[in-house]
């Protein structure tokens, strides 16, 4: 007796993909009829008794495809294992890495200390060195009596504009060469009133 089912309920009923029995029909291994525009499955005893056959004893070719299969997951699971003992391993040497790396930033971090206290140490031992030298020199500075032109050429009883003219052109001179003896305090030239100025009033 002949009956009519659709392709998805005979996937169903055999336990197979859609796909698969659309392609069954196609190869006309399956009889399939178009009744008001809608595919349709001829079933008969013949049929499912031979689809039944065919589920229960696979052909030679899907023998192989479920070894390959098989021979895949177990090289899947195999490659799984590698993976996991490699990241173990990676985790180890990461963890000791970090071990180093903390011991050297801690040794880096002594040295630099104990370099900054042998530098603040230097450092204020200098100062009061520096201090004295400094506060010497500006004592020095303040001693010092410094006298202008007009005092000076009055000290030295020069009177006449010409002399004067003609040492104030050797005193300007040795001022710029780095003569110590004479300084400028406001933009006018002072000379050192104890030193002796003989070579510039030959």
């Amino acid at each position: 007796m002949e009956k009519l089912m659709k392709p998805t309920e005979y996937a169903e009923e055999l336990g197979i993909s859609r796909q698969a029995v659309y392609a069954k029909i196609k190869k006309g291994i399956l009889p399939s009829k178009t009744v008001d525009g809608k595919l349709y499955i001829v079933i008969d005893s013949k049929t499912l008794e031979k689809e039944s056959v065919s589920k229960s004893y696979p052909s030679k070719k899907e023998t192989e495809s479920i070894q390959d299969y098989k021979a895949l997951l177990v090289a899947k699971d195999e490659t799984i294992t590698v993976l996991k003992e490699t990241v173990v391993d990676l985790k180890e040497s990461n963890k000791q890495i970090s071990t180093t790396l903390k011991s050297e930033i801690d040794l880096l971090k002594e040295a630099f200390h104990e370099m900054r206290t042998l530098y603040i140490h230097q450092l204020e031992q200098k100062k009061p060195q520096e201090t004295i030298a400094v506060e010497a020199d500006e004592a020095e500075e303040a001693s010092i009596r410094w006298i202008g032109l007009k005092k000076f050429f009055k000290q030295e009883k020069i009177l006449k504009e010409k002399q004067q003219n003609k040492i104030v052109k050797r005193l300007k001179k040795a001022y710029k060469q780095g003569d110590e003896r004479m300084m400028k305090i406001e933009g006018k030239l002072k000379l050192n009133a104890d030193k002796s100025y003989e070579d510039m009033l030959k």
